[in-house]
């Protein structure tokens, strides 16, 4: 039996829906945090935001690899592709702040959605392994949803100078996960979660002292909001998503946490009396029928095929597995997407 850890190599192997589920968990955490990221936003500038966000979540992967003593073993293979991943966590977040001021937060939300169709691709061309039929359906149903749930058709939809930038925020976005992907089998989890946090930190830091205004200082309810979403939305949901994430399919993994703005639809109707019409709440359906499709289809497939005595002669003889990651789109559309 192959084996795995949260946080490091040495445990038994999980069953595949547990993974699902503790991926759900993690775009759960995400979608609740949109409230509050909107109300810290209002009052910090996001690159400064998001430095100390970053900061915080180092800081405390630090700490608990002293306590634990993991440092023993740690490579300049884990510190090189640690930075790496950093660095397309960044390019995200950046290339989407900077997208922003050039185009609507409609557009942004989509367009930032779209890695769940990069995803696939960048894992054809780097990975070598081929998405089944299933995954690209599901694939085309999430899209569909995200589009019904992020844009607003009353205004109508027209391209902006920022969208292709905004696109490729997407598409480091869906680097960050496929690099994950190549790393997650033989890392140490929190080693290198630490090292790609704390590089994204760094470099938000950079930009934001390069683009943004300095700020004095931060007020005792924005550092609380800042720690919370440090420690819990940053170091611990990544570190289940690493460790969890070779247990499924990177399709799978990008469809479950698509989820992420569903959720925070729902916070958002809960905590600040949004309202959600019949478009929106057909695209949150369809983007939960594009998890489930992708999930349970081969499953479907397999079980009619045996009930016929027939075998599916398109599908692959082993099933590919490529864990991911998610990134990034933890900004609620209508700030930093």
């Amino acid at each position: 039996m192959s084996t795995a850890a949260i946080g490091g190599h040495e445990s038994r192997q999980i069953p595949r829906l547990w993974a699902n589920a503790a991926l759900l968990g993690v775009a759960l955490i995400w979608g609740s945090t949109f409230v509050l990221i909107k109300d810290i936003i209002a009052q910090v500038s996001p690159l400064l935001f998001l430095a100390a966000r970053f900061a915080v979540g180092g800081l405390a992967l630090g700490l608990i690899i002293t306590a634990m003593r993991r440092w023993g073993g740690f490579s300049m293979r884990e510190f090189w592709w640690g930075s790496l991943i950093g660095v397309a966590l960044w390019a995200g977040y950046a290339l989407q702040t900077i997208g922003l001021q050039y185009t609507t937060a409609s557009n942004a939300g989509f367009i930032t959605g779209l890695y769940v169709v990069i995803v696939p691709v960048f894992g054809l061309v780097i990975l070598k392994q081929q998405p089944d039929r299933w995954a690209w359906l599901g694939v085309a149903a999430a899209v569909a949803g995200l589009a019904m749930l992020s844009l607003n058709f009353d205004e109508g939809v027209r391209i902006n100078r920022g969208d292709p930038i905004v696109l490729a925020c997407s598409a480091a976005f869906a680097l960050h996960v496929v690099l994950v992907a190549r790393v997650a089998p033989w890392c140490d989890i929190l080693r290198v979660t630490m090292v790609q946090i704390t590089m994204a930190g760094l470099l938000n830091a950079i930009t934001a002292i390069i683009f943004e205004r300095p700020v004095q200082s931060l007020s005792v309810e924005i550092w609380g909001g800042v720690i919370f979403l440090g420690l819990a939305a940053t170091a611990l949901a990544i570190v289940i998503q690493m460790s969890v994430q070779r247990f499924t399919t990177a399709v799978n993994t990008v469809l479950i946490l698509s989820l992420e703005p569903v959720f925070a639809a729902i916070f958002g109707v809960w905590l600040q009396n949004d309202r959600l019409g019949p478009i929106a709440l057909t695209g949150a359906v369809l983007i939960l029928c594009g998890m489930l499709i992708a999930e349970l289809g081969p499953q479907l497939r397999g079980i009619i095929s045996n009930r016929t005595g027939q075998t599916d002669r398109s599908a692959p003889t082993v099933a590919p597995i490529i864990p991911a990651a998610k990134p990034r789109t933890e900004i609620p559309h209508s700030d930093v997407s």
